[in-house]
C-alpha cells in the first residue's frame, strides 16, 4: 500500500532532538506573563497541537482562571513535608502523558522538599530533554546575576533565583510589557492584588521609580538575547558581514602610550551611538620588555576605565589577526592609529592597512593620526 504524504513527511523530517523552550519574561507581577502564555497555548490548541497545563498559578485572578478552563490540566502531585500536604507540578505525570506542549508557570519556583527536583527549572529541563515543548514565565528579578542590582533598587532580596546559563537554553525569550503607569492603574483597580493591599504595594515595590528601573533591566535582557540569536544565525549561515543591527566598535592598540588617544576616540564614537566597544591588541615579542609591558598595561587599564572589553590576540601577522577578529565578532567600525611618519615606515604602515582590508569583511575604518614624541 503506498504511503500517504503525511507518512512521507514524517519519515523524511529530521528527528527532534529536544523540546522548544519559550520563556515569557516580565518585570513585575501583573504585566501579563501568564495571560500571554495561556492565550498562545489556546491558539496552538485550536490549531490542533496537543497542549496541557503542567502548573498555573491564578493568584485569584478571574481572567486567568477562565482561560485555564479551556485547556487540559495534568493533576498536581501531592507532597507531604513536615506533616503538611503541598501541591507541586507532577513531572512524571506529564512525561507519561507525553503532550506536544506543556505550560509551566513561575519558572524560578523552588519545589517542596521531597520533590523529584529541587527547582522547577530543573523540571523544565527534563521535559525539554524528553522532546516536549515548554512555555514558561519569569520576572527579571529572579535572574541570579540581577540579584544585587534588584536589591539595591527595591530593597528586597529575592531568594528564588535561576542561574543565568539556564536562560541561554531558551529558544525564544519574549517580554510581556506594560508601561509602569498602566501597571499602577491595574493595581489600583484590584486586577493584581485585592484592593485593600493595592495602596501598600504602590508605596513599596510598585513605586514608579522601581518599575521603570526593573522594566529597563528586563528590556536589556531580551535585547541581549536577540543579539545572541542573530550572532548565532550569522555564524550558522557563514555570513561574514554584520547587518548593522548592533554597532560594534574596535580600536587596535599597541604598547605605545599614544594608543590612549585612539581609545578615547573610540570610546566617544561607541558611547555616541550606544555601540559595543572593544580594545584589541595583538601580542608582540617586543612588548615583553618591562617598560613596554608597563605602558601596555596602562593602556588596558585606561580602556577598562572607559568601559571597553579588552581583547588580547595571538597571531604572526597583526593585520590578519585583526581581520579575523572583525569577522568573528561582526565588528562594524574599527579605529587604527597612524604616526606622522614618512618614507619606508609610511610604506610599511599602508601595506599593513591594505593587507587588513583584503582579509577583513566590509567594515568602516577610521585612521587617526597620532602625535610622535
Amino acid at each position: 500500500m503506498p504511503k500517504t504524504p503525511e507518512e512521507w513527511l514524517e519519515q523524511t523530517a529530521p528527528e527532534k532532538r529536544a523540546g522548544v523552550f519559550k520563556l515569557i519574561l516580565g518585570y513585575a507581577p501583573g504585566v501579563g506573563k501568564t495571560y500571554n502564555m495561556l492565550s498562545e497555548a489556546i491558539r496552538r490548541h485550536r490549531r490542533g497541537e496537543d497542549v496541557v497545563i503542567g502548573i498555573i498559578e491564578t493568584h485569584g485572578r478571574k481572567g486567568i482562571a477562565e482561560l485555564v478552563q479551556q485547556l487540559e490540566i495534568v493533576p498536581r502531585q501531592k507532597v507531604e513535608y513536615k506533616g503538611t500536604i503541598f501541591e507541586e507540578m507532577d513531572l512524571d505525570g506529564i512525561l507519561a502523558r507525553k503532550p506536544q506542549v506543556v505550560l509551566v508557570d513561575e519558572f524560578a519556583h523552588t519545589n517542596v522538599e521531597g520533590s523529584k527536583h529541587r527547582k522547577r527549572y530543573e523540571d523544565v529541563l527534563e521535559l525539554l530533554e524528553n522532546k516536549i515543548d515548554v512555555l514558561s514565565t519569569m520576572n527579571i528579578q529572579h535572574l541570579e546575576s540581577m540579584n544585587p542590582t534588584i536589591q539595591s533598587i527595591t530593597g528586597i532580596q529575592v531568594r528564588e533565583t535561576v542561574p543565568d546559563w539556564v536562560l541561554q537554553r531558551a529558544d525564544e525569550l519574549v517580554m510581556a510589557d506594560l508601561t509602569p503607569e498602566a501597571l499602577q492603574t491595574r493595581m489600583r483597580r484590584g486586577d493584581i492584588y485585592p484592593v485593600d493591599r493595592a495602596e501598600k504595594a504602590l508605596t513599596n515595590f510598585f513605586r514608579r521609580g522601581n518599575l521603570m528601573a526593573l522594566r529597563e533591566l528586563a528590556l536589556r535582557q531580551v535585547t541581549q538575547s536577540v543579539d545572541r540569536s542573530l550572532d548565532a544565525y550569522l555564524k550558522k549561515k557563514n555570513i561574514d558581514q554584520n547587518w548593522g543591527v548592533q554597532e560594534r566598535i574596535a580600536v587596535g592598540v599597541s604598547s605605545d602610550l599614544n594608543s590612549q588617544t585612539l581609545i578615547a576616540r573610540g570610546a566617544r564614537i561607541a558611547h555616541g551611538i550606544d555601540a559595543e566597544f572593544y580594545v584589541v591588541y595583538v601580542e608582540q615579542e617586543k612588548d615583553r620588555d618591562p617598560d613596554r609591558a608597563r605602558s601596555l598595561n596602562a593602556n588596558f587599564q585606561f580602556a577598562e576605565n572607559l568601559s571597553a572589553k579588552v581583547v588580547r590576540l595571538k597571531g604572526k601577522n597583526i593585520a590578519c589577526a585583526m581581520a579575523e577578529f572583525v569577522r568573528e565578532q561582526h565588528i562594524t567600525q574599527i579605529v587604527f592609529g597612524r604616526s606622522a611618519v614618512s618614507g619606508w615606515k609610511e610604506y610599511l604602515y599602508f601595506g599593513a592597512i591594505q593587507k587588513f582590508l583584503r582579509n577583513a569583511p566590509p567594515v568602516d575604518v577610521h585612521i587617526i593620526t597620532q602625535r610622535t614624541d
